[in-house]
């Protein structure tokens, strides 16, 4: 799915922004999003629901977005996360794993379990008329999953390889040390374990991850979809009794902003893999839509300015972008990009001529035009896709305690962003020399042309 949205996408950007000889009629204005009615309640326990109504194709997703992630694991458990997500999918006090995914099945779907930096999500989709079926099931992983030492061995081994791929992946080494000098001595640095930790976990160290940060206080469940008579009633009798768990303690989280350079030594790459970034304002802040606009136009589309520039201008790169990501409370933005070995130095110096030309000079309203129609467009496609997405952006304002009108009034909020917007939060937040700059690449072959920027970012 996200690859057909990518491609909606760049279409939309080519038709909008490429060069044509005779251009298309101009476009109407941009649709409005209009959020579906929710049903929401609390439960006696403090688990929070919402029942979304969304389409009329019979089928429902049911996700369960539990506070607990990486963000909860001590140093020297990273990962510990996802052995315990893993180990909760074999089974319950009362099925196996194999009669877990048989019922799943027969209700239309699977239970999936992605454990992530602050979440834990548990669900999945089903048919209509077997939601309530499937909310049970759901329902039991979350409140009586067996654990089973037996397969620990597996799922390390399992974890243990993925790790040993993940640490030859260019783009994985440079996110690791980019989030670790933004987030220093904080589990929102942290990302990869050591071999010696992953291999020390045990059954009992994923008991006691689950005992700690799973509970119904720190659960929101979601159903979106063609929702069955009688959903409301099951959610309460099959959570109603699970405890409320342990409250989340504090996280450590002090970013940084401040120049730093990190050159990683990758012999005989043929690319060289960038990260350059800095912390930014959160989606609270009333400057994050500006800034989503303004990093659109930058980095954050098909027809930005960096990728115009170092991908169809110069041919340093083919797939440059940039981003404005969050977690709870924090919002960081970083370019990306993989580029040819010979022109590193250049690429670096062509993301920052772009950056100070957006610092000193507002952009045209024809650019920026189309930037907002293109985000507008694209902020409606997604929600209307499926009931999923409807889902992931209702969690998205609920986590960050935003109001729900976030998303009713995206796309006008959107449109209202000036030229000079743009340019004042480009002054304001990216400052080159404030930025971290992360390469992955052959040393040998790129050293002189980056040391320029060990410095400053010039």
């Amino acid at each position: 799915m996200r690859s057909v949205l990518c491609l909606v996408a760049f279409a939309a950007c080519a038709l909008a922004f490429g060069q044509q000889k005779e251009q298309p009629p101009q476009g109407g204005p941009p649709k409005p999003f209009h959020l579906p009615e929710t049903q929401d309640f609390t439960l006696a326990n403090g688990m929070k629901v919402t029942l979304v109504p969304y389409g009329i194709v019979p089928r429902v997703a049911v996700r369960a977005y539990v506070n607990a992630g990486g963000v909860n694991e001590a140093a020297n458990q990273v990962w510990l996360s996802r052995l315990t997500g893993r180990l909760m999918k074999e089974g319950t006090k009362t099925r196996t794993g194999e009669e877990l995914a048989a019922e799943a099945a027969d209700a239309g779907g699977q239970i999936e379990i992605e454990p992530g930096t602050e979440f834990t999500i548990v669900g999945g989709l089903a048919l209509s008329d077997r939601a309530v079926q499937f909310a049970g099931l759901v329902a039991d992983v979350l409140q009586n999953p067996a654990l089973p030492g037996s397969e620990v061995a597996r799922l390390k081994a399992d974890l243990r390889r993925e790790l040993a791929v993940a640490k030859t992946q260019p783009g994985e080494l440079a996110r690791e040390r980019f989030l670790g000098t933004l987030f220093p001595n904080s589990p929102y640095g942290r990302v990869f374990p050591s071999e010696s930790d992953l291999q020390g976990y045990t059954a009992a160290d994923a008991i006691g991850f689950y005992r700690a940060n799973f509970g119904a206080a720190r659960t929101h469940l979601y159903v979106a979809g063609k929702l069955a008579p009688g959903l409301r009633q099951a959610i309460e009798q099959e959570f109603g009794n699970w405890s409320q768990g342990a409250q989340p303690g504090s996280i450590s989280v002090n970013p940084v902003k401040a120049h730093s350079f990190a050159l990683i030594d990758r012999p005989g790459a043929p690319q060289s893999t960038l990260y350059v970034g800095l912390p930014v304002a959160g989606p609270a802040n009333p400057d994050y839509i500006p800034l989503d606009v303004m990093n659109s136009l930058l980095g954050g589309s098909f027809a930005s300015r960096i990728t115009s520039n170092i991908r169809e201008q110069k041919g340093y790169t083919y797939s440059p972008f940039s981003q404005v990501e969050t977690r709870t409370g924090l919002g960081f933005w970083y370019e990306a990009a993989d580029v040819t070995t010979s022109v590193t130095g250049p690429s670096i110096k062509e993301i920052f001529y772009e950056i100070d030309r957006l610092r000193k000079e507002a952009p045209s309203d024809p650019e920026l035009n189309g930037i907002q129609n293109y985000l507008a467009g694209l902020f409606v496609l997604r929600n209307t896709i499926s009931p999923d997405a409807v889902i992931g952006q209702l969690h998205f304002v609920d986590s960050q305690g935003l109001s729900r009108s976030f998303l009713s009034e995206y796309v006008q909020r959107v449109t209202a962003v000036k030229p000079e917007q743009i340019q004042a939060m480009t002054e304001k937040y990216l400052s080159p020399d404030e930025m971290a700059i992360v390469i992955v690449g052959d040393k040998s072959k790129i050293a002189d042309q980056v040391k320029p920027y060990e410095t400053t970012a010039q």
